[in-house]
């Protein structure tokens, strides 16, 4: 006669899998928070171009799944999918950058409008106009916008190591102090930095990382075009890495 098949509520499995090491638990767990590495490499996945299989992403989230659950304790209070979304997201953005998809002359244009942000910052005081950033790189401003949306479609999360993830790493401070301070130092550098931004960036930059929502939508509130928000987005990105660059911490 056949056993009958386990059946786990979230507090069974989790007692399961943490006072017994039952694989079928933790099967169970993965398979129940399958979501969440769909909801990340979904919304990782929306600007990237059709070439990167989001399949490729949901199977490296998996990964970062699993290390979660491995990692997890419920008796610590904490919520798991707060735990776990920066994981996912990190292991999504370990596989695409193992992949190297990113052509290397929108990593030499991402540098050089990098530095050229920086210089015009230096010499003004103040952030620079897209005219001005053109006229630095000797290209005229629809060049600027092209390759402002190059450098967009090749940068992923490009903030989510720092600033705006909400989410404490405390768990993880005893296996890597050293790593938590830094990132702790960082990510209060990169708030500091983001006040300074002009009013627009700011928003921009509140809505998509803080409040979750797309550039559609953010394009929609603003009253702009979404390809508009993502060329202001990736602005600000590069303004705010010049920026910890300069500050030796980029």
């Amino acid at each position: 006669m056949n056993a009958r098949p386990l059946r786990y509520t979230i507090d069974t499995a989790w007692d399961a899998w943490h006072e017994s090491q039952e694989a079928t638990a933790r099967d169970w767990l993965v398979v129940h928070y399958a979501s969440l590495v769909k909801f990340v490499a979904g919304r990782l996945a929306a600007g990237l171009p059709r070439t990167v299989d989001t399949g490729d992403l949901v199977s490296a989230g998996v990964f970062g799944l699993m290390n979660a659950i491995d990692k997890f304790d419920p008796a610590n209070g904490a919520k798991f999918e707060t735990y776990a979304i920066p994981r996912i997201r990190g292991a999504i953005l370990d596989g695409l950058r193992a992949l190297d998809w990113v052509p290397r002359s929108v990593r030499s244009h991402s540098r050089s409008v990098q530095d050229a942000i920086a210089r015009l910052e230096h010499q003004l005081g103040r952030t620079p106009t897209d005219e001005e950033i053109a006229e630095e790189l000797q290209i005229t401003t629809e060049e600027l916008e092209k390759w402002l949306a190059d450098i967009a479609a090749g940068s992923v999360g490009p903030l989510d190591h720092v600033a705006m993830d909400n989410t404490s790493h405390e768990k993880d401070a005893h296996l890597q102090p050293g790593r938590a301070m830094e990132e702790g130092e960082l990510r209060g550098a990169m708030r500091e930095e983001i006040a300074k931004l002009p009013e627009r960036e700011q928003a921009i930059l509140i809505l998509y990382y803080d409040d979750g929502l797309t550039l559609a939508e953010i394009g929609d509130a603003l009253g702009v075009t979404e390809s508009r928000v993502s060329q202001i987005h990736t602005k600000a990105v590069l303004q705010l890495r010049s920026r910890l660059a300069a500050a030796g911490m980029g």
